[in-house]
């Protein structure tokens, strides 16, 4: 059966689009990004018969059980980042793991932060070469320059099962590097730099179906050396109309060094 969903796409215009967002980059009220509401078809990791990798499509689901189950408060940090450090390690060969970011999203109206429901990669080029910087400094950021790195997000659901707003991933393959638009992220202190992706009906759209908290997505934002950026978005679909749980997931910005 395919199963399909609603994402909302970037759309090509002529000046340059911008998320205007709070000091703590909680709320963004957008300046001018349009959006467009579009239908995808999907495919499900579990019962596709295209396989999914990390080399081949940048992104990879794992079961990798976490001893975390409460991400409130502060207590959890350290297991958990120790956690992933072991994952990317594993899986991915990573020799250093910087965690600089972890984020609870609650899909609820009243939530701090809500699924992301466009669709996105975290970093352009550029965006990617600050943000390194801002992270190690500058001596230090020029030392990762000349070695293998990469930004990896590692995606886990918490409490429950997902049910509804899966994240779902566009197989970079599918894209023309002509759906790629630069969007600026203005902070009051400092400007970023992220992509969107304009819509094409040729875009293969991948997800895991009814993900548990055992389980986890783990996708490359952006690579030194060349693997592509893989553009990402909450996914609006219910799996089953008789449950009514809420989407809660926890999302871990990391800088790996290979």
């Amino acid at each position: 059966m395919v199963r399909t969903a609603t994402v909302n796409y970037h759309v090509h215009k002529d000046e340059r689009q911008a998320f205007e967002l709070d000091a703590s980059g909680i709320i963004g009220n957008l300046i001018s990004p349009e959006l467009a509401t579009t239908r995808v078809n999907l495919s499900d990791v579990r019962v596709a018969s295209k396989p999914v990798g990390f080399v081949t499509d940048a992104v990879e689901f794992a079961t990798y059980p976490s001893a975390v189950r409460d991400f409130t408060g502060d207590g959890w940090q350290e297991i958990y980042d120790r956690e992933l450090t072991q994952l990317l390690t594993e899986k991915l060969g990573a020799t250093e793991v910087v965690i600089f970011d972890r984020t609870v999203r609650v899909d609820d109206p009243d939530a701090v932060r809500k699924p992301a429901r466009n669709v996105h990669s975290d970093y352009s080029e550029d965006g990617a070469k600050k943000r390194l910087i801002d992270l190690l400094g500058p001596e230090t950021a020029k030392v990762w320059e000349g070695e293998h790195y990469a930004f990896i997000n590692v995606w886990r659901p918490v409490e429950q099962p997902i049910n509804s707003a899966p994240l779902g991933f566009v197989r970079p393959s599918s894209v023309d590097p002509k759906d790629w638009i630069l969007l600026d992220l203005i902070y009051p202190d400092r400007m970023g730099q992220i992509m969107g992706l304009v819509g094409n009906p040729d875009h293969e759209w991948i997800y895991q179906s009814v993900m548990t908290p055992d389980e986890v997505a783990f996708f490359n934002i952006y690579d030194n050396r060349g693997l592509p950026s893989v553009a990402h978005s909450a996914l609006d679909m219910v799996e089953d109309s008789n449950l009514t749980s809420i989407r809660k997931s926890i999302e871990s910005r990391t800088l790996v060094r290979y």
